[in-house]
């Protein structure tokens, strides 16, 4: 994937898009994502880093781990190649951050209105009771869809509002011996890369692993229009 038009097609397969890419990269398609993984492209996401400037960076890197000598060691999560990505990312702001976002709001929707309507209804079946005025919210955006499908950066910010309610209850809720137990995982897989990330690009993995890890634990679905697939 080189063109413009080709990321603004994959807008809302982010996810998805950068998981094939690096396990190509790899040579292993069969190699899953960690929950770390999942959590770093989360982090690009949120940050607005183009799908493109993430391809070319798993790129980058995974040429500069073939021209080594010495490989000590496969390249086993998508960290490894974090500092290229945000390289990458740079360098497209500094040449052309305008005209990509120009042609990203123009771009059509990668789905219909039906598969809109039905993921904001199975979202709202699969919460639990306690979220029930969440899921009332999400049955409206169900109903209204029709207004939204030219406006989806719209709907994206509703929905964005609706998780982040629906996290702070979930976190409201942990124990103690929850919260002491997620800090441990996210210690263990973040350990090899501490040394390669700035403090910025820790805190802001370390939230979204967290936040993963919360609604995964509670069993409950992510409401971004990021995760259709």
């Amino acid at each position: 994937m080189t063109g413009g038009e080709d990321w603004v097609y994959n807008y809302f397969n982010y996810f998805t898009e950068i998981e094939e890419h690096f396990q190509r990269a790899r040579g292993t398609s069969l190699f899953l994502l960690s929950p770390l993984d999942w959590a770093l492209i989360e982090t690009w996401k949120n940050a607005g880093v183009p799908l493109e400037a993430v391809l070319r960076g798993v790129d980058t890197a995974f040429e500069k781990w073939r021209s080594r000598k010495v490989k000590t060691q496969m390249v086993n999560s998508l960290a490894f190649c974090a500092q290229a990505v945000l390289t990458e990312a740079q360098l497209m702001a500094d040449a052309a951050g305008a005209a990509a976002q120009s042609v990203k709001r123009q771009a059509p929707a990668p789905f219909s209105i039906e598969e809109l309507r039905e993921y904001l209804r199975n979202n709202a079946a699969a919460l639990a009771p306690v979220h029930a005025e969440i899921a009332a919210a999400l049955e409206r955006l169900a109903g209204e869809i029709e207004q939204y499908y030219e406006d989806l950066e719209s709907l994206e910010r509703r929905l964005t509002v609706l998780e982040e309610k629906m996290i702070a209850m979930e976190r409201s809720r942990q124990s103690e011996e929850d919260l002491v137990e997620a800090r441990r995982e996210l210690d263990r897989h973040l350990r090899p890369y501490r040394g390669k990330m700035t403090a910025d690009q820790l805190a802001m993995l370390e939230k979204q692993y967290l936040e993963r890890n919360l609604l995964e634990k509670a069993g409950l679905p992510r409401l971004s229009l990021f995760y259709m697939r």
